[in-house]
């Protein structure tokens, strides 16, 4: 709609009246390093007392240089904090599902991912593609590139293939650089039991696991649980990682309060229209760092209770939404 110039200049200047506090807070947070910070504080809570307990962003690879620019300084304090990184749609989904991603985004997204292998850290690549050959293709080129990957069937995370893993082994997976390959299965609701659930977890030979923390009940899945994953079937040790959102809030977690569907804290965003029931969070504030890390009884905490290895933060990219 287009207003008449008088008009707009008007409105102008009662919302610039209106919203002068928020937009000078605004402009004072750099919403990258804000990211940043929060991942570094994620790990240096977990490591202070499990130096071994592995932290992996997923998505937003800028955030491994200072400008955001794939030829910027490395920030050398986020690439020590970190373990990994995730990266979605690198060949395969970015567009569409079982698309291949434009050569220029996957060029763009190589140059920061190689920088950040290049500095120790694993690369964890999830390409969305059911074709055989395609998902052939994705397991073997990032290979070529020295990345782990796992072609994911449906964009939803809630199927284990039938298929063996891709360089499947029966070594012992001590830290990431042992691992091979992983599965990444965030959606039980396939599995008709608790303990169907667990069972077809415990019969695959994946190097490293990324599960949820909670069942689709809603309840947890215990320290004893976790220990019994840590196994391939066949033998050897393995990886059992837990996701956790940063850059969202989700209605169906514990941390959910029903008054918020009405009424949103001051630190919750706008619904995701991607994903409903997601909400856009200002990551930098305390009452939502207090959620996920800070408190006693914070996600993070709940994590590394249950005896996960890990955490896979998600919804990195946040940062876009506000700049």
């Amino acid at each position: 709609m287009k207003f008449p110039l008088s008009l707009a200049v008007g409105i102008i200047a009662l919302s610039s009246a209106c919203s002068s506090d928020d937009d000078d807070t605004a402009s004072t947070v750099d919403y990258k390093e804000e990211m940043r910070n929060l991942v570094i504080n994620i790990s240096t809570k977990a490591k202070s007392t499990s130096p071994d307990f592995v932290i992996i962003p997923q998505n937003g690879i800028e955030l491994v240089t200072q400008n955001g620019e794939d030829d910027g300084a490395l920030h050398t304090a986020y690439l020590d904090a970190i373990d990994a990184h995730g990266q979605e749609d690198f060949l395969y989904g970015y567009d569409e599902d079982d698309v291949a991603t434009p050569s220029s985004v996957t060029s763009y997204l190589k140059t920061f991912l190689d920088r950040s292998h290049s500095s120790g850290n694993s690369i964890l690549i999830t390409d969305y593609c059911f074709t055989e050959s395609k998902r052939s293709t994705s397991y073997t080129i990032n290979n070529t590139y020295g990345y782990l990957s796992f072609a994911a069937e449906h964009r939803e995370l809630d199927f284990i293939p039938a298929s063996e893993p891709y360089q499947v082994h029966s070594g012992d997976v001590n830290s990431l650089s042992d691992a091979k390959n992983f599965l990444y299965l965030l959606d039980p609701q396939n599995f008709s039991s608790r303990t169907d659930f667990l069972e077809a977890l415990k019969n695959t030979r994946y190097d490293i696991l990324i599960i949820d923390l909670f069942f689709h009940d809603g309840t947890s899945l215990t320290a004893s649980e976790i220990a019994q994953l840590k196994t391939k079937n066949g033998g050897g040790k393995r990886k059992v990682i837990a996701y956790m959102s940063i850059g969202e809030a989700e209605d169906y977690r514990y941390y959910w309060q029903s008054e918020w569907s009405k009424t949103k804290p001051s630190w919750m965003d706008a619904e995701n229209p991607n994903w409903p029931g997601n909400y856009k969070v200002k990551y930098w504030e305390a009452d939502w760092q207090n959620i996920i890390y800070k408190n006693s009884d914070s996600y993070l905490n709940k994590i590394r209770d249950a005896g996960f290895d890990g955490v896979y933060l998600d919804i990195i990219d946040a940062f876009e939404y506000y700049e």
